[in-house]
């Protein structure tokens, strides 16, 4: 299926949840936030699996002064 990674068509494996979308892209775990369709899921929610057409943004943690 295809879905939609910060502006970015990609092809994944149906079932495939939004912790393993966030390891294949090679993101780390932490610092992290994603907004799956314009709303941010806590991490207990990362299990949830994707769908067709699904609009993913992930937004890392920068520092700076």
């Amino acid at each position: 299926m295809r879905i939609l990674v910060n502006n970015e068509e990609i092809d994944v494996d149906d079932k495939t949840t939004v912790e393993d979308l966030v390891e294949r892209l090679g993101y780390p775990l932490k610092g992290i936030a994603v907004a799956v369709d314009w709303t941010v899921l806590p991490r207990t929610d990362w299990h949830t699996e994707l769908s067709d057409g699904a609009r993913v943004e992930v937004v890392t943690a920068v520092q700076g002064g």
